[in-house]
This record gives structure tokens, sequence and C-alpha cells, in this order.
């Protein structure tokens, strides 16, 4: 919807994005992905403007987008989404299933003197808050997002905050970088640069964390019964993915029995019946 991801926002037109979907699902697409630098933030730059019928705001966005699966299977997934107050007003759509429940949201660090060298906001108290908030209104929403460890500056009482946060967090989908000066960055400047040698060392010390509540949180799907989309058959299984997993950065579901006559694209419901650190395995419903 932002076609530039770096640099200032430009929000498309709203009827513009939602006819390029009608277009996709039109055509048999089944899972449309929002992308952009900050999808929270589409339509600021056009103070919201309405155009041929459609508001250019993310909610009225997402709910444009889910009323296209009307009576059809199409999912709706969001990315890049800042936690803005008003993304609250996003939850009680996920909640509806308008779109996907699965939220993508770079928190990137949790110690306020981190992030504020970042200059991201710093209120990761105030994001736990907000996260609990989003699932007493759907407590079967996934969230992922991406940190980094090794920021300029970053102590080990910095770095311990983040992992304590990510305790109490319990997110579910989890990507790690270790920071590296880009050419150009207003980073590259900054004093007291960590390490390579520490920034692995507290790379493997954060995976291992996210790992653990990876493999539990799956644990506990075992048993439970969910809808898949099909991305790819063979002989010997069937690759899915659930709601909660987006296309090539998280995990997958796998059928390795009663998969033969299953297509890409189809939406099935499967019983999970095995758990891994990041995959699921289930067999068909009938």
């Amino acid at each position: 919807i932002i076609p530039a991801m770096r640099g200032r926002l430009a929000s498309r037109p709203a009827h513009a994005v939602v006819r390029e979907a009608e277009k996709l699902v039109e055509a048999g697409v089944k899972e449309l992905l929002v992308i952009s630098q900050d999808t929270s933030a589409y339509g600021v730059d056009l103070r919201h403007a309405e155009s041929k019928g459609h508001r250019a705001h993310i909610t009225d966005l997402a709910r444009d987008l889910g009323s296209l699966g009307a009576g059809k299977d199409l999912w709706v997934r969001l990315h890049y989404v800042y936690p803005y107050p008003h993304v609250r007003e996003l939850v009680p759509l996920i909640a509806e299933g308008m779109v996907l429940p699965y939220l993508d949201i770079p928190f990137q660090h949790a110690h306020p003197a981190t992030l504020k060298r970042m200059a991201r906001p710093a209120a990761a108290a105030r994001t736990l808050d907000e996260i609990a908030a989003w699932r007493d209104i759907c407590p079967d929403i996934a969230i992922r997002s991406t940190f980094i460890v090794g920021y300029p500056g970053e102590t080990e009482e910095e770095f311990q905050t983040l992992l304590d946060w990510l305790d109490e967090a319990q997110l579910d989908r989890v990507g790690c970088f270790q920071y590296e000066n880009v050419e150009g960055a207003r980073s590259n400047a900054l004093p007291d640069h960590v390490p390579d040698e520490l920034k692995a060392e507290r790379w493997a010390r954060f995976m291992e964390k996210a790992q653990a509540i990876s493999e539990a949180k799956l644990a506990a799907k075992v048993g439970t019964r969910l809808d898949v989309i099909i991305d790819e058959v063979d002989d010997e299984a069937a690759t899915c993915r659930t709601k909660a997993d987006a296309p090539e950065i998280d995990g997958n579901l796998f059928i390795d029995e009663g998969h033969e006559g299953l297509t890409p694209g189809q939406i099935v419901a499967v019983e999970v019946d095995e758990a891994g650190e990041y995959d699921l395995w289930g067999k068909l419903v009938s």
C-alpha cells in the first residue's frame, strides 16, 4: 500500500489498493499480504482522504479488504504495524475475522535507552499493556516481531531487559538480527559499538529464549483443530501454513498422510498431532 520502504511515507489512494486486491481475488488469489514501511500510518500523508467510496485509513482498509472474502476463502495478513493507539481499533476487526489474527510489529528492543538511541518510542512497559489488551479482545491473535541485538551502546543490563521483556511478552513469532553498520545510517557515528563476538553471543542467548517460547506455544496446539492454507504438495507431504504463519518467514504445518489430491491455494481443516520448535504436523479433518 506504501511503495517506498524507506524515506517519507507515500500512501496510495484507498480505492486503488482495494481495486488491485479485487483483481487479485478475481484471479483466484487466496491470501493478501499488506506490506509497507509503516502500515498503521497508512493514509496519514493523505489526511485520511476518501476517494471513490474508500477512506485512506488502516482500519477502513482492513474492513474493505476483509469484505472481499465474504462467502470466500480469503486471508488478509497485516505486516509492519506499529503499536500506535489506533491499533486497538484494528484488533476488534481481527476478532471479527475481517483480517487474520496476526500482527507483525517491529518492536526492535525493550530498553528505553536503547530505543531512544534507535530514535524509536521508548515505551516498552506500555507496550506490554497493549499486548495484554489485544489478547483480551482477541485471545487467538499471533504477534510477530523482529529485534536487534548489539546496537551501539547496548549494555548487558539493556540486553537483559530485552530478555526479561520477551519472557513477559510471550510473542508467537520472533526474528532477531545482529546490528551492522549501514552506509549513510545515523547509527554508524554512535559511540560504544558492541564487539562482533559479544553481538553473536547475545544473539544466541536471545534465540535460545525465543525458541523455547515458540516450542511451548506450538506444543499447546497439539490436539486442536486449525485451518491451514496449502503452499506446496509433493509425494511426501503437503506443506501448509496456519493463520499464525506468514509465507517464507514463519513456520509450516505438514500433512504427511492423506495429502494426495490436495492442491496449492486450498484452505483445509486439520487436527494438530505433533509439534516441533517452529513447525507443526497434522492430519486432515474429514
